[in-house]
């Protein structure tokens, strides 16, 4: 077995990796990160298209209820390091930081980088190590834990913290390992799932629809027992495959059950306006176009992509005159502008997702370590850990506090 002297070895070089490092390090520790990219914090690099949204301004009671995954969980974590520290310890490091809509925290320079780039100068002052391999199996001895055997080497430690995220970009090295060297060591692994993820939609309205864009729109969700799921206002957009954007990734995260239920979005395409208002507004645009057919006279209404969708789903015949369109087919069309209905069949696939729900059972770590409960110096951070949360910067924050707690356990 390779000696390399280090008190605490990181299986990943990712978000959740460089702070368990950086933090770890700055305590004393010898520690080493395995990486096996050789490219750390790259799925970081991507995170918020690039411009990092680094956690939330909020409290901890306000980052668990955006957890539905297991967020009481996280107390002791999330107190111990709650967004407010982070800010203060990026900031810290030389990145200024600004808090926007929905309390969500970004870097001044809007440039991902610079989050990246201060977790390595964390590491560089605690003198990490970094080695580029692939950790295959963790080794134990006595009891407990002494060392990764990875492709290229065999290192010795008595304390491992795996950090090697879920299964959401694999280009990245987020691939599962995780997965397979905790199973190896007896832990139960939740089935993982997409969480924050485009989906995709029944029939090829979507597709016809294909790159148009809603903007300042509602949306609410329902299961298949008409429970409202999710309710928004913002923005999104039709694929060929069915929707995404911002408001749908949102939606996606309350949409658990796919295998024993099913959901459909209800779009309101005109949420400004209370139904009596809209239709005094369709009277209006039916008077102007009043010798039009009915499918030339919505141009006012909605996009040109999602004029024949409309027309076609209100079943008013498109050369029917709009002075000849009755007060019934009028309603038609206005409980269609008020509740535009996309039914679900499904989420993307998990390489597509942000985020991805499912990994090691929290019921087998402690949260007061963030230790395995099963191998003595085994420990847990990020992603790989069953415990997901909404946008906004929730799951980096997750991250990091989990990471924190973790490093700050080694000592202990």
């Amino acid at each position: 077995m390779k000696n390399t002297n280090s008190d605490l070895l990181v299986i990943g070089g990712g978000a959740a990796g460089l702070m368990a490092a950086g933090i770890a390090a700055g305590d004393g520790a010898a520690v080493t990160v395995l990486e096996r990219t050789g490219r750390t914090g790259w799925k970081l690099s991507l995170t918020g298209k690039g411009r990092c949204n680094v956690t939330n301004n909020a409290s901890v009671r306000e980052v668990i209820a955006n957890t539905p995954r297991n967020g009481k969980f996280l107390y002791s974590a999330l107190t111990a390091f709650p967004p407010q520290k982070v800010m203060e310890l990026f900031e810290s490091l030389g990145v200024p930081l600004k808090t926007e809509r929905g309390n969500r925290v970004f870097p001044v320079s809007d440039k991902a980088g610079d989050i990246v780039e201060a977790l390595r100068r964390l590491c560089r002052r605690g003198n990490v190590t970094f080695i580029k391999d692939r950790a295959r199996e963790i080794l134990t001895g006595d009891g407990r834990v002494a060392g990764v055997r990875c492709d290229d080497a065999v290192f010795a430690s008595r304390n491992v913290i795996v950090a090697t995220g879920g299964l959401s970009y694999p280009v990245t090295g987020s691939d599962g390992d995780g997965y397979r060297l905790a199973a190896g060591l007896g832990h139960t692994v939740v089935k993982p799932r997409p969480s924050l993820v485009p989906l995709e939609a029944e029939g090829d309205d979507c597709q016809r629809m294909q790159g148009f864009s809603l903007k300042n729109v509602g949306l609410r969700v329902e299961d298949r027992a008409g429970k409202r799921v999710y309710e928004d206002f913002g923005e999104m957009l039709f694929t060929h495959f069915g929707v995404s954007g911002p408001m749908v990734l949102s939606a996606s995260a309350h949409m658990r059950d796919f295998e024993n239920n099913s959901y459909t979005l209800y779009i309101d395409l005109k949420p400004a306006l209370d139904e009596e208002t809209l239709d005094r507004r369709l009277l209006r645009d039916f008077e102007k176009y009043a010798n039009r057919d009915f499918q030339n006279a919505l141009t006012d209404l909605a996009g040109r992509s999602m004029i024949p969708v409309l027309v076609e789903r209100s079943g008013i015949p498109p050369e029917t005159k709009v002075n000849s369109v009755t007060r019934a087919q009028r309603r038609a069309l206005l409980e269609l502008l008020k509740a535009f209905p996309v039914k679900i069949t499904g989420p993307r696939p998990i390489a597509e997702a942000i985020v991805t729900s499912g990994g090691i059972d929290t019921r087998e770590i402690d949260p007061r370590t963030m230790m395995s409960k099963l191998v003595p110096g085994l420990y847990f951070a990020g992603e790989v850990i069953d415990v997901d949360a909404y946008t906004g910067g929730f799951n980096l924050q997750i991250a990091w506090s989990t990471a924190h707690m973790a490093a700050k356990s080694i000592g202990r």
